[in-house]
């Protein structure tokens, strides 16, 4: 019997116990598919991540991610949280971790920079490893039935409800009032329904349901259901958030901006998270798409293999 080291960190905060959990395995070499499943599921989280060094020595690590049921190619909370925890080390495979990562992923290559309060690593911004890919659209009367709403619920004054991706596809929706964003409820057979009814070969249906802020239409509250994957409810989303944010600013009349967007998430959940996600768009055509957030750490230890 051998054992792995993990880290459990709270992603999205600066509170320990907010935020989204993640489970790190920092050296995952020896590990079989199988093997990174099951301590996936036995974690229970939204996502797990197994680090492995890169194919590509120029890069940082590999990184794989998955969920309760499966591997994903691409997820925000993962990359912001696994970053923080290799930028603590003082080495990754033997090299220096510095400011800048790079990590190799089935959805192309993730950049991450690391953020610091008093010269210590207190989190990080990654940028979106593929441009912004828009539908199908979907019935918004799927949509309400998956979150136990009425289908006046949903508004469509800035778009219908639609498939987006920049790396991981979710479909979104808005709805009217933040209000009525907190009554939503997932319905699982409506789940199923929806999954058969518009199916998507490297993951199951999930739903990314958000409200804007009367104020300040850039601040933004979601919450996102996935109870496919086991997921009833995810406390913070960085790959949505950042689908979200980038699918907005290509809405926008003008061609050029620069668009910060703060999306709180997982406030009905009790674990309450910040994402940051900044969009730039020049010539009409839309740029850099970043999520950032805080990081704290939660657990350490051993997991018998």
């Amino acid at each position: 019997m051998t054992s792995i080291s993990f880290v459990t960190v709270d992603v999205f905060t600066s509170e320990r116990f907010a935020g989204n959990q993640l489970a790190v395995i920092t050296d995952a070499r020896g590990l079989s598919d199988r093997q990174m499943q099951e301590i996936a599921a036995e974690f229970g989280y939204s996502e797990t991540t197994f680090v492995l060094p890169p194919e590509n020595a120029e890069n940082t690590a590999r990184v794989r991610i998955f969920t309760p049921t499966g591997e994903v190619p691409f997820a925000g909370h993962p990359n912001v949280g696994t970053g923080f925890v290799l930028g603590l080390q003082e080495e990754i495979f033997g090299k220096s971790a510095g400011g800048h990562l790079r990590l190799e992923e089935k959805a192309g290559l993730v950049e991450v920079a690391l953020r610091r309060k008093g010269g210590i690593v207190s989190g990080a911004r990654i940028l979106a490893p593929q441009p912004l890919a828009v539908g199908p659209a979907i019935d918004p009367e799927s949509v309400a039935a998956c979150a136990s709403l009425d289908p006046d619920a949903l508004s469509d004054r800035n778009h219908a409800p639609v498939r987006i991706s920049v790396g991981l596809a979710f479909t979104v929706a808005e709805i009217g009032d933040i209000e009525m964003l907190s009554k939503a409820r997932p319905n699982v057979s409506a789940f199923h329904e929806a999954n058969a009814r518009y199916p998507l070969a490297e993951d199951s249906f999930s739903l990314f349901l958000y409200a804007r802020t009367r104020d300040n239409p850039w601040h933004i509250r979601a919450r996102m259901f996935a109870p496919l994957d086991n997921v009833i409810e995810d406390p913070a989303t960085g790959s949505a958030s950042a689908a979200l944010g980038a699918y907005l600013v290509s809405r926008l009349t003008e061609a050029d901006a620069e668009i910060e967007l703060a999306i709180e998430q997982g406030v009905e959940m009790r674990r309450p998270s910040l994402i940051t996600v900044a969009v730039s768009k020049r010539n009409g055509a839309l740029g850099e798409v970043s999520v950032s957030g805080d990081c704290v750490m939660a657990m350490r230890g051993s997991i018998d293999i």
